[in-house]
C-alpha cells in the first residue's frame, strides 16, 4: 500500500497570496518524478485555479481565505483549490461567472491530466486537478 502525503493551505483571498499556492505546490512537484516542465505546468495551473476563485467571490466574502489540498504519492499529483465564498447556494446563482473564466478552465485542462469542477449545495465551489507522472496515467 502506497502512502498518500497530504499537505493543505490556506491563504487569504487576496492576489499577493497566490504566489504562496504556486511555490508549495511547485515544492511537492519538484520533489516527484515530473520534468521541469511538467512543474511549471503544476504551478501554472494552480495558480489559475486560485486566481479564478478570487475573482468569483463577493465583496462580502473578501475575508473568507481559498483552501489548497495537495495530495502526491509517486504516480500523481492531484490539487483540489476550495472556494467558500460563493455569495449564492447552488440553484440561487444570479451572479456571472468572471469573463475569463473559460479560458482559465481550458488552460487548467491543457496543463493537467484531469480537471474537475464542482459546487456543492452549500455554494462551495473545487476545483481537483491532476497530474500524472509520465508513463503512469491511468
Amino acid at each position: 500500500m502506497e502512502q498518500i502525503d497530504l499537505v493543505e493551505l490556506r491563504i487569504p483571498r487576496k492576489p499577493e497570496f497566490v504566489s504562496v499556492a504556486r511555490l508549495a505546490v511547485s515544492g511537492i512537484a519538484g520533489r516527484m518524478d515530473f520534468s521541469y516542465d511538467e512543474v511549471e505546468d503544476v504551478k501554472l495551473a494552480v495558480g489559475e485555479a486560485c486566481t479564478s476563485a478570487m475573482k468569483s467571490g463577493s465583496l462580502e466574502s473578501a475575508s473568507s481565505p481559498i483552501t489548497i489540498r495537495c495530495e502526491s504519492d509517486p504516480h500523481r499529483i492531484s490539487i483540489e483549490v476550495l472556494d467558500h465564498a460563493h455569495p449564492n447556494p447552488r440553484g440561487n446563482r444570479n451572479v456571472n461567472p468572471p469573463a475569463d473564466e473559460p479560458i482559465s478552465r481550458l488552460l487548467m485542462e491543457v496543463l493537467m491530466d484531469e480537471v474537475d469542477v464542482k459546487e456543492d449545495e452549500d455554494g462551495i465551489v473545487s476545483v481537483r486537478m491532476t497530474k500524472y507522472v509520465s508513463g503512469d496515467e491511468a
